[in-house]
């Protein structure tokens, strides 16, 4: 008669260290009480998920402000599904967002006394904590094929049952040990499946961050906790990993809120003290009326790739995102305009239950704030940047002349409310190009909209006064009444209100004049401040285009 430490010892005869071993070789963490050590967890399966930025940014939040410790791990034990490279690729995007973890994962390299942070080269540790439970009987080998299992499945469909591994539906669970140990010995494949000693009609009581106090049914399901090939599967990993990196809080989407009864019931199982738990609201889309999950294969707004081509600052999307983390945030960050993420106060009490529907146009409004925040100089580097990624032909405008351009971007900045010409990055080249050769070129050909009901030979006329008697070095101020009365010179009204209350004596308004002058010099009845524009391009480029304007008219 065989007894289950045997069977332990067959199937892990190589392992001789113990859960003690384990216990001194990563110890409780030296920090305070109310210290938090939060995790995030990505799998190498593809690009950064909005969702999981929005998790990671949370898990950091937390971390930082209770002085704890925030971590990366990386969670590679499904084979199948990996992607060579992207977890290399979802850690410097994740540092782009500013996610730069305490210790852990590192793409090239790790730091941090818990590790390894990789699950692929934590298997001998996931191996003792298996014979462990093997040697207790709460683990056994399960020798069912993938057909017995499909058969199963079948099975319990026509009975309209819950589907699973479980009770009755277990044939290996209850195998007898030297039943087992013979078929370990005639070479039948195996996989290590947890024996639940749940039952689903009971009830368990769980605390959650985010939803509350929870009563859910228990888990009694015999899930697989290791593979045949050597691995762990997610929910025995999770376990471990988050035991021995000594994890006091996990955040996820709510998605994972069905595997909290068996994650609760591994932890007891082994005695170990349960993390607490958060389950994040999803991000949600409205399609045809129906809000689903944002989908990686579906929609854009899934890769925080998007964003960044599309030339959303970083921070901009991290202040969004905060918007769906917190209730409050939005106020608060009106209320504190000098003030920056880092001093936020985050709460779960704050966060919403339901899944947050994507809202493009506030991360646009947050977008065109920051922006208009940045000095000229500071929005020539931030534009420098994202366009040497994406956009080589804005990047080869604003390396010909950086002055330049900053004297453009500069436009109307140093005033209490500065202009918000952009919402992100990628706008800037179809607003600004009229300011470079060959673009305005171009555009004059295409034709330019003057107003059909004002003479061409008035605007003819109008533009030589312009360019031939208005000196541009004075005020603004200066300038425009000046502009006043060469419209006046021309029978045009010195203000709008003027024109409309005595129509019958004048062609139109100052406003009009303004448009002459502003389509001959930006191709556009809508440009920044016409009076800036003239100060950028100067005398020479001034007298250019009016002229070549005014040869468009008279042909």
């Amino acid at each position: 008669m065989h007894n289950l430490m045997d069977l332990a010892n067959l199937i892990f005869p190589d392992v001789e260290m113990t859960l003690d071993d384990l216990e001194k070789r990563y110890p409780p963490r030296n920090l305070d009480d109310g210290c938090e050590v939060t995790r995030f967890a990505p799998s190498p399966t593809g690009f950064l998920h909005t969702g999981s930025l929005f998790t990671s940014l949370v898990a950091q939040k937390v971390a930082n402000q209770s002085k704890g410790v925030f971590y990366i791990r990386l969670e590679d034990t499904d084979t199948k599904r990996e992607i060579e490279g992207s977890g290399n690729d979802l850690i410097k995007q994740l540092k782009i967002f500013g996610v730069i973890p305490d210790e852990g994962y590192l793409g090239d390299h790790e730091e941090g006394k818990y590790g390894p942070y990789k699950q692929s080269a934590r298997a001998d540790i996931y191996k003792i904590v298996i014979k462990y439970l093997i040697s207790i009987g709460r683990a056994y080998p399960c020798f069912c094929s993938h057909e017995d299992l499909d058969a199963l499945r079948m099975s319990q469909e026509v009975s309209k049952v819950i589907p699973g591994y479980y009770g009755g539906y277990a044939k290996c669970r209850n195998f007898t040990i030297d039943h087992q140990i013979d078929l370990i010995k005639q070479g039948k494949p195996y996989v290590i499946r947890f024996k639940s000693m749940g039952d689903h009609n009971n009830k368990i009581e769980v605390d959650d961050l985010v939803r509350g106090h929870l009563l859910l049914s228990e888990n009694d399901q015999d899930i697989v906790i290791f593979k045949s090939d050597g691995l762990p599967t997610y929910h025995f990993a999770h376990l471990v990993d988050d035991h021995f990196m000594r994890t006091t809080l996990v955040t996820r989407g709510e998605e994972w809120l069905p595997s909290l009864p068996l994650h609760v019931e591994l932890f007891k199982t082994m005695e170990w003290k349960v993390p607490k738990y958060a389950h994040l609201p999803v991000i949600m889309k409205l399609d045809n009326g129906i809000r689903r999950k944002l989908s990686k294969r579906k929609d854009n707004e899934a890769a925080c790739s998007f964003f960044l081509q599309d030339g959303y600052p970083v921070y901009a999307f991290k202040q969004y995102l905060f918007t769906i983390a917190n209730s409050n945030y939005e106020e608060w960050q009106r209320d504190n305009k000098d003030l920056k993420l880092d001093d936020f106060k985050f709460t779960f009490e704050k966060m919403s239950l339901d899944g947050a529907l994507f809202d493009i146009d506030k991360l646009k409004y947050f977008s065109k704030e920051l922006l208009a925040s940045y000095s000229g100089s500071k929005m020539k580097d931030a534009a420098k940047e994202y366009s040497k990624e994406y956009n080589q032909e804005l990047y080869q405008l604003i390396v010909k002349d950086e002055n330049y351009f900053t004297q453009i971007m500069s436009i109307e900045k140093n005033k209490e409310n500065p202009r918000k010409d952009y919402e992100k990055y990628s706008d800037i080249l179809e607003k600004v190009k009229f300011f470079y050769e060959p673009y305005f070129s171009n555009m004059v050909s295409e034709g330019l909209p003057y107003n059909e009901n004002i003479d061409k030979k008035v605007i003819v006329d109008v533009l030589k006064d312009f360019v031939e008697t208005l000196n541009y070095s004075v005020s603004e101020q200066e300038w425009f009444n000046n502009l006043k009365l060469l419209a006046e010179r021309h029978n045009f009204a010195e203000s709008n209100k003027v024109y409309k209350a005595n129509k019958n004596q004048y062609l139109g308004s100052v406003n009009d004049v303004a448009e002459m002058v502003r389509i001959s010099l930006t191709t556009s009845k809508q440009s920044p401040n016409i009076y800036y524009v003239l100060n950028i391009l100067g005398d020479e480029e001034i007298n250019r285009r009016i002229y070549l304007s005014i040869n468009m008219l008279l042909k």
